[in-house]
């Protein structure tokens, strides 16, 4: 009987076998996060650098992508594009206020409502998205209904959309609410309150995500930590709207004075230099057309000050235009991009001082007559080298030259004024009225 079951053993083995190998097996791979520091306001410098770390996480595969945000908001055109990122990911985007002491104010916001998991670390805060002008005061009437209107509209649609709380995202437009991390979670604001990210990572693990229902696996995740690159910060810095005015400053004072005086080499090239990377940040920020019109208008008016007396008019016409085009230049970037009042007024009184110098420098020099190397020397005293009987040599002006006088001869030595210069670059002297000087006369030379 027990020999009828022998054959079965080895097959019996191998179930065995393969059932502990499976259940024993390799681990399984453990999940992997891309953190990305976002301690930045939202331009399109910054807007670059989410896009391309949000793209990294969907072509490398990894589980999610945490942003580490810390922002004051930024610009409305930068924020709509991120949003239309993290809303195509495919990859869950968690938008985490981090560290302790951070905030995600005013198109941060909006940044978090869109994200697939919104979570806050304790002692940071979430609100104030009320449109304001770029002077910091409410828009007014008509126009500010309209903007508050569509903001609060976009809001709540992707709080509600997300299964959070829309009333307070529409309330944080219309009223600028502001709410601490604990309020946050408790009024469904957020989604998770979390000390640190690994504690975060293990708190969402096995979360289903709204509206596009991806689970989230990230506990014991490995993270993969991103930051700005040191090209990247330095094209942020460009964008700063004081730092674009005194560039493009001084790049047309360093022109100018290249324009001026051909062959410095360093002004021209510092001019150009500063003016290229002052055009990058006009490029990269919106301008107001009016601005713009205004800073052309000073520059005009700078330049006829050379050309029409106006006793320094037109140069303080020119300052007034510099200073409100000035802050005007960055209307439409909003309140986060403004430049201050005190650099406007200094560069536009520095611009005005300089050209009156410059315009005075030249109408000082205009009205001297000009003069060339010979023509100086009409006038000038020097010594008799060779006797000039009448013919000779004198020295002059550190220089020796032919000459020849009129009267009687004179002996080497004896001190001599420049009457004129006759042909063939010949000196017409004559003795100098000098007391010591001697009235011999010299016998011909032979």
């Amino acid at each position: 009987m027990k020999s009828r079951f022998l054959w079965a053993l080895p097959l019996l083995a191998a179930l065995v076998f393969a059932a502990v190998a499976s259940a024993g097996g390799a681990p399984a791979e453990r999940p992997r996060v891309l953190a990305v520091e976002f301690a930045n306001d939202v331009n399109p410098v910054t807007q670059d650098y989410l896009e391309s770390a949000i793209d990294r996480a969907n072509d490398e595969d990894y589980d999610a992508v945490v942003i580490l945000t810390d922002t004051p908001g930024g610009l409305d055109s930068s924020m709509r594009a991120i949003i239309k990122k993290e809303l195509a990911s495919k990859v869950p985007v968690v938008l985490y206020v981090y560290p302790p002491g951070s905030r995600a104010a005013s198109a941060g916001v909006f940044l978090a409502m869109a994200a697939d998991v919104a979570a806050m670390a304790p002692s940071t805060n979430i609100g104030s998205s009320t449109p304001i002008s770029t002077s910091g005061e409410d828009i007014s009437k008509d126009l500010r209904r309209k903007v508050v209107n569509d903001a609060a509209a976009f809001i709540r649609e992707l709080a509600e959309s997300h299964g959070r709380n829309g009333d307070w995202a529409e309330s944080a437009v219309r009223e600028a609410s502001n709410l601490g991390a604990q309020r946050a979670l408790d009024e469904n604001v957020i989604d998770v309150l979390a000390p640190d990210l690994p504690t975060l990572l293990e708190r969402i693990d096995g979360m289903k995500t709204k509206p596009k229902g991806i689970e989230l696996h990230t506990a014991g995740a490995t993270i993969d930590t991103v930051e700005m690159s040191l090209w990247k910060r330095i094209l942020d810095t460009l964008i700063d709207p004081n730092l674009i005015v005194l560039l493009m400053s001084i790049g047309l004072l360093g022109i100018t004075v290249e324009v001026l005086n051909p062959g410095l080499i360093f002004p021209g090239t510092i001019g150009a230099i500063s003016l290229i990377l002052g055009l990058y940040g006009l490029q990269v920020l919106p301008v107001s057309a009016a601005g713009v019109l205004l800073l052309l208008l000073a520059v005009g008016f700078f330049g006829a000050e050379a050309f029409v007396t106006a006793h320094g008019a037109l140069a303080l016409a020119g300052a007034a235009s510099f200073v409100f085009g000035s802050l005007l230049l960055f209307d439409p970037a909003g309140d986060a991009y403004q430049v201050s009042f005190p650099v406007a007024l200094a560069v536009g009184g520095t611009l005005a001082v300089l050209t009156a110098f410059a315009v005075a420098k030249v109408v000082k020099v205009s009205r001297t007559r000009a003069q060339t190397g010979q023509e100086e020397l009409v006038g000038e005293v020097g010594v008799v080298r060779d006797s000039l009987v009448p013919n000779g040599h004198v020295f002059v002006h550190g220089e020796l030259w032919r000459a020849v006088t009129v009267g009687p001869p004179l002996r080497a030595g004896t001190p001599v004024v420049v009457n004129g210069i006759g042909d063939n670059l010949v000196l017409d002297v004559s003795r100098s009225p000098d007391p010591g000087s001697s009235d011999d006369d010299l016998t011909p030379n032979t």
